[in-house]
């Protein structure tokens, strides 16, 4: 029986191909993902700024809540 197992495991490590090639897609599907992500990243820049007039009259609006207090709590 072991002799049957060892038979089998020997004849399909013959088979087998370049692991490397067989895996290769992996890191691409990454660099993929990641460049798709890091183009979402930039899309969002300098969103804030796009209306400066709006957050400065929130900013006024809203001083004497950023204010910290006396305890801190």
């Amino acid at each position: 029986m072991i002799a049957t197992l060892l038979a089998a495991a020997a004849e399909e490590a013959e088979q087998s191909g370049n692991v490397m090639l067989e895996t290769a897609i992996f890191p691409i599907i990454a660099v993929v993902a990641f460049l798709a992500l890091g183009l979402v990243v930039l899309s969002y820049r300098h969103v804030s700024n796009r209306h400066p007039q709006k957050s400065a009259a929130y900013a006024e609006k809203h001083a004497k809540d950023l204010q910290p207090t006396e305890h801190g709590h």
